[in-house]
């Protein structure tokens, strides 16, 4: 960031006070050498033309986050809400990571990108359908809006100011974008304490969201004990999510087609990360690079995984080499502006060709994989897609005489011996989460009935580690997951990511034609 002034263009106007006058916490901006005369103050606060008509048109999403709103109003009669968007968190010193809502806020107003850091829904009690859309709660949505060019935030601050970040919405136009009343971030305090109090309205706010703001919740409600409350909302919240609307699964399809053409650029690089002394840098780096061109962000920090390196269940240093002969595995998905993410892996020859016990590996994962999709049909528990995955798994392992008890044994609760192999889950949700609804019950998620909307993984592996002594040698340093995303439909499933190969022979022919193209 080349933002100061050369030493020689400073004056006496621009100094600031010396250290030991200058209190600690101010002394950051120590660097910026920012002019702070009255004459500067004029001049850089006039001659600006006016600001362009607004473009903002109601987003296609609006409808659904108020049925996501609505959907939540009818478990909170008489409670006042509070979901923040969160600030802004420090990544070194005065440098911030980039800008990324609460799930939760995303959901309930459909902003996602880097919209509106420390904006607060608050969803207030009403008379039982006198609300939104008939609803018992009325959202406000509560933020800073864009500031005049004759304040001092325009040209002078760094995290907020126009003049170092860009425009933000006014409240007019997040009005029109989402169908949520705003108001001024200002105004939170007073709206947030409205009727609180002995026998008044009880105020719940999403925990770990914003510090600030729960200090301010914590404030009004006094010594009112509700952090189960609290809880409860988060799990509300949470399992709200764990059916996906039409605005969602598009989202996901969007999400999916777009780390699809990632893996795609992730081959044509694979020569050059043979050659580079970190290849698996060379493989992260060509998929965040498509990211940020094509969506918002990686979803999640992209796996790189080179041979043993792959037996590392979230190996995300990616410093490590990538040779020929040895496989490479990257699970990786691009979060789409919306803010949904894919989540898909695949385990690549790195020189386009499985070796025989490679191939005996990865066809066993395959196997286990579409098992665990043969069982994820409505009504079926979200538990019996692990489960099923697990039979695979043990049947092949006690195959190549791995095991010290039998499959059936292996599977017993009070045993799982194949588990070595495999510690990991085989499923989790999928949206605005990498890791969704984690809040969610466990009758609603592990042991949930599924049903059509759901969007989760299926991800079975086998991790034989280079110093494993229970395996043969021909197994050691061979890590296989095979990762898709499902959207359970009224008839059974569909795999999202199908258009990525994943048989080995199908596998092998796209990366040649790749490689060729």
């Amino acid at each position: 960031m080349c933002t100061d002034q050369h030493p020689e263009n400073l004056t006496s106007e621009t100094l600031t006070p010396a250290a030991e006058e200058q209190p600690l916490e101010e002394r950051g901006s120590n660097r910026s050498h920012r002019p702070q005369s009255r004459r500067f103050v004029e001049f850089v606060t006039s001659g600006w033309g006016e600001r362009p008509a607004s473009t903002a048109t109601r987003a296609p999403v609006a409808d659904m986050a108020a049925a996501r709103r609505s959907a939540l109003s009818a478990q909170f009669p008489g409670t006042r809400l509070v979901v923040p968007a969160g600030s802004f968190k420090v990544r070194s010193n005065d440098t911030d990571f980039r800008f990324r809502p609460h799930a939760a806020f995303a959901h309930l107003t459909g902003l996602g990108t880097e919209q509106e850091p420390d904006a607060v829904l608050v969803l207030h009690p009403v008379p039982d359908g006198t609300g939104d859309d008939g609803s018992a709660h009325r959202a406000v949505l509560y933020m800073n809006p864009l500031a005049g060019r004759d304040t001092p935030e325009f040209f002078s601050d760094a995290r907020y100011g126009e003049f170092w970040v860009g425009a933000r919405p006014t409240l007019d136009e997040i009005a029109t974008t989402t169908g949520i009343t705003t108001a001024h971030l200002d105004d939170l305090r007073d709206a947030l304490a409205k009727d609180v109090g002995a026998g008044g309205v009880q105020v719940l706010v999403v925990p770990e969201s914003d510090e600030a703001v729960e200090e301010v919740v914590a404030q009004i409600r006094g010594e009112e004990a509700t952090g189960e409350a609290d809880a409860r909302l988060a799990e509300a919240l949470s399992e709200l999510r764990l059916l996906k609307d039409a605005y969602e699964v598009e989202q996901m399809r969007l999400a999916v087609d777009a780390t699809i053409a990632g893996f795609e650029k992730v081959v044509r690089a694979l020569p050059r990360a043979v050659a580079h002394r970190r290849g698996e840098r060379v493989i992260e780096g060509t998929f965040l690079g498509h990211a940020r061109e094509e969506g918002n962000d990686v979803g999640y920090t992209t796996i790189a995984a080179a041979g043993d390196h792959a037996t590392t269940l979230h190996w995300t240093d990616n410093d490590g080499l990538v040779r020929p002969g040895e496989l490479v595995l990257v699970d990786a998905g691009v979060e789409v502006d919306s803010l949904y993410t894919a989540d898909v892996t695949r385990t690549l020859p790195v020189d386009g060709t499985f070796t025989e016990v490679q191939r005996r590996v990865y066809q066993a994962v395959l196997d286990a994989a579409d098992a665990g999709f043969e069982a994820a049909v409505p009504g079926a528990r979200f538990r019996d897609v692990h489960d099923a995955a697990m039979r695979v798994l043990a049947a092949r392992l006690e195959e190549w005489g791995l095991l010290p008890v039998s499959a059936e044994e292996s599977l017993h609760p009070d045993n799982q011996h194949h588990r070595r192999w495999m510690v990991h889950g085989t499923s989790h949700h999928l949206g605005l989460d990498v890791h969704d609804c984690a809040q969610a019950r466990a009758e609603l998620y592990l042991d949930g009935v599924l049903q059509p909307g759901m969007v989760f993984t299926i991800e079975p592996g086998l991790y034989f580690k280079s110093d494993d002594l229970l395996v043969p040698a021909e197994y050691r340093g061979i890590g296989v997951r095979i990762e898709d995303d499902v959207l359970v439909t009224a008839d059974g499933n569909e795999n999202l990511s199908a258009a990525l190969p994943r048989d080995p022979d199908a596998v092998e022919a796209w990366m040649a034609a790749l490689r060729e193209g």
